[in-house]
Order: structure tokens, then C-alpha cells, then sequence
């Protein structure tokens, strides 16, 4: 017989909406239990981009000065160069925020420091090595989740679960919610290079002829993001690996030492890109967030930050509702619940737009261009030229659509 473990939240995934999550309902006093079905965070090519978003919503924490000394990165001005034109896309120094820089930090690294801040809260329990595997019912509502652990099987019996286990999430599998396939023309190959002292390079987007590399000063490391046609990594791997090298060199000189570091198609992992969003996000005692309900595309780096707002919002709009039947482990009725996507649909849906606007008329355009001649596209052009725009594009990409902010109780 499985154990059972009672509790009035579940949430599924320790990603960053159930981290963040688990967090807020801590704080909050709410009795949950977050599943993660890993060891540990370490896993690489994850999304590493802190924006300043989610770096107000620490300050308002009170966690932001030690979140600040976990090594990290500072981004400030993204500069790209298209064919022979170089462009500045962005510059953070001209949002009127707080913290006007993207923090390049490992996502294993902010996972661990949310798991570690959260141990405060005797009423939150993250549980690794856990993976859930079904959804328990009761009639027409969903009551908990069963898990696999190196202990056994589980039930964790709640009030109310949340999906947070990203775009492969098995609770919006198991509850049947439909999806809504928007595409992408492209996927991306994730690598690291190799980075000496004194190299030094402030790109961060390059666009030649048919191809797109995107690059990240990682301190001993550069992060790199190699796009390619939708599909077609098979061909990539298929041409061998020395011309991918080559290719990749061509494009970051910089990168010249340190693409020894990748010896095999091993080190290159495949990320298939999609765009995708739930129509609906609830079931009774069920809501799905973050990538569970709208995966994006890695353009803009905003998918992270995102599901910190979402998770922000659901605590908000939730937590106070949870103390209230806190005895009962109750669960707010589904009309409640769908207030977090009534509340995050617009900002998804605005984000989205922008992404396949980037990916179908420049993203897209450029991969295909053959031997034609590469220009930046008009608007990059204005932005470059035009300084007071570029503060604009950096809102729009790091504050993004509808900001949240921490209005959710403490206990």
C-alpha cells in the first residue's frame, strides 16, 4: 500500500513557479508540498536569465541581498551584430527600475537558494527524487497526486493541486486539458565554451546568412545558443562535428580556444522549441502555471521570469483564500481558481505575439536567406539609432506585460 501524506497543496514541478510558489504558500502559512522529481537542480541549459521582474519581486521578499551574493552576472546592454550591421537591441540603464540589469545566474543556483530560504517555513515541505504519476480524483474533482520515491510509492492527498512540472507536464496530461499549438521555426542547440580571463566580448546576438549564434559571459564559461531550422539538427550532426566548429567560430571568433571544450555531439544538447498555451488552466481542485499552462520560446530570455509572475499572481489572488479554510485543507471553488489565468492570459498572449513576430520575421527570414546579402531589419535599425528606443525595447523584454508584485500574506 502506498504511504499517504495529507496536505492542503501540492505542487508538482520545483522548477521556478514551484519553487517560487512553495515559497509564497510558506510564507503565507499554508501546509504544502512541493514535488521534485530530481535529485538535485543541476541540470544545465536551463533558462539562467534573472530579469529585473523577478529581482524586484526578491527585494519585496527581503531576500534580494542575499540572493545578490550568489555569483552571478550582470547584463546591462544587448548589442547584436546582423550580417556587417552592428546594433544595440536594448539598454537597461534607461528603465526606471530598481535593479536595472539581467543577473546571469545558473537556474540550479536560484532553485537552491529559494529551497534553502524557504526551509524557514516549518509548513513547507520540498520533496526530492519524487515524480508524480497520476492524478487522484474524487468524482469530478481533483484531490492529490500519486509519486514514485526511492521509499515507495505515495499519495499526497490536497486540497488543491498545482501543475507546475513544465511544457512535458504530466498533470496537464492526466487532466486532459487541451493545448493550443502556436509553433516555432526554429530550435536551439545549447553548449558551453570554454572562457580565458582576458576574453572579452559584449555581443550577445549574432545574425550572419543563415545562421544565429547567441552567447552568454558566464565568467569561466561562455553560454551559447546555436539557432537552427526547425528539425534539422540530424543534417547539422550530419555535415560532422568540425564543421559545426567552424561554423560556430565564424561567427565568435571569441569562441575560437574554447570550442575545444565541446568534443562530442554529447556536449551539444537540443532544445525542440515550442510555443504552446493552455485553453483552459483549471480543473476543480487543479491549476496549472508557468510552463505547465504557456511554454515559450527562448527568445528574450523571458520564459523563467514569467513563471516567477505567475506564481506571484496565484499567491495573491489564492493565498489568502487558502488560510480561510485552513482547518478544513478546503479548496477555493474553480471560478476562484481561474482567476490566475484571467489574470495572466493578456501578459502571456502579449509575450507570445512578440516572440513569433521575432521568430517568423527575423529569426526565420535570416535562416533562409541562402546567399543573399543580410541587413538588420528595419525596426533594429531605428532602435540602434534612436537611443531613447532602446529603453523601450528593454522594458518590454525584462518588465514585460503587467508586472507583479508581492501582495500575497505573511504569516
Amino acid at each position: 500500500m502506498p504511504r499517504i501524506i495529507q496536505t492542503h497543496c501540492c505542487i508538482v514541478g520545483g522548477g521556478p513557479a514551484g519553487m517560487m510558489l512553495g515559497y509564497l504558500l510558506g510564507r503565507a502559512g499554508i501546509e504544502t508540498v512541493v514535488l521534485e522529481k530530481h535529485a538535485d537542480f543541476f541540470r544545465d541549459f536551463r533558462g539562467d536569465t534573472v530579469h529585473p521582474s523577478t529581482l524586484q519581486v526578491m527585494d519585496e521578499l527581503g531576500l534580494i541581498d542575499g540572493f545578490l551574493k550568489v555569483p552571478h552576472q550582470q547584463l546591462q546592454k544587448m548589442d547584436g551584430q546582423f550580417g556587417d550591421d552592428s546594433i544595440r537591441i536594448a539598454d537597461l540603464s534607461r528603465v526606471d527600475v530598481k535593479y536595472p540589469f539581467i543577473a546571469m545566474m545558473p537556474q540550479w543556483d536560484f532553485l537552491n537558494f529559494l529551497r534553502e530560504s524557504g526551509k524557514r517555513f516549518a509548513c513547507l515541505n520540498v520533496m526530492m527524487n519524487a515524480t508524480a504519476t497520476d492524478l487522484i480524483r474524487s468524482g469530478d474533482a481533483v484531490v492529490g497526486v500519486t509519486a514514485d520515491t526511492p521509499e515507495g510509492p505515495v499519495e499526497i492527498r490536497a486540497g488543491l493541486t498545482i501543475g507546475c512540472d513544465g511544457r512535458h507536464s504530466i498533470v496537464r496530461e492526466r487532466a486532459g486539458l487541451e493545448v493550443k499549438e502556436i509553433g516555432a521555426p526554429m530550435d536551439v542547440l545549447w553548449f558551453r565554451a570554454g572562457r580565458r580571463a582576458d576574453e572579452t566580448e559584449n555581443l550577445f546576438a549574432r545574425v550572419q546568412t543563415g545562421k544565429m549564434l547567441v552567447t552568454f559571459d558566464r565568467g569561466d564559461y561562455w553560454q551559447c545558443a546555436y539557432v537552427i531550422a526547425k528539425d534539422q539538427f540530424d543534417a547539422v550532426k550530419g555535415r560532422g562535428l568540425d564543421a559545426f566548429h567552424n561554423d560556430v567560430i565564424g561567427m565568435a571568433p571569441v569562441l575560437s580556444a574554447g570550442m575545444a571544450d565541446v568534443k562530442s555531439w554529447d556536449d551539444v544538447k537540443l532544445l525542440t522549441v515550442a510555443i504552446n498555451r493552455l485553453k483552459r488552466w483549471t480543473l476543480p481542485g487543479l491549476l496549472c502555471i508557468g510552463d505547465a499552462a504557456h511554454a515559450m520560446s527562448p527568445v528574450g530570455g523571458v520564459g523563467v521570469n514569467l513563471a516567477i509572475q505567475d506564481a506571484v499572481a496565484t499567491a495573491n489572488l489564492l493565498a489568502a483564500k487558502l488560510a480561510a479554510v485552513k482547518q478544513s485543507r478546503g479548496c477555493p471553488s474553480e471560478d476562484e481558481l481561474d482567476a490566475v489565468r484571467r489574470r495572466r492570459a493578456f501578459p502571456v498572449r502579449m509575450t507570445q505575439t512578440m516572440q513569433v513576430v521575432v521568430q517568423n520575421k527575423i529569426i526565420s527570414v535570416a535562416l533562409k536567406l541562402g546567399n543573399q546579402p543580410l541587413r538588420a531589419p528595419l525596426f533594429a535599425r531605428l532602435v540602434n539609432a534612436i537611443p531613447w528606443l532602446q529603453g523601450i525595447t528593454a522594458r518590454f523584454v525584462v518588465i514585460g506585460v503587467r508586472p507583479e508584485h508581492v501582495h500575497s500574506p505573511a504569516q
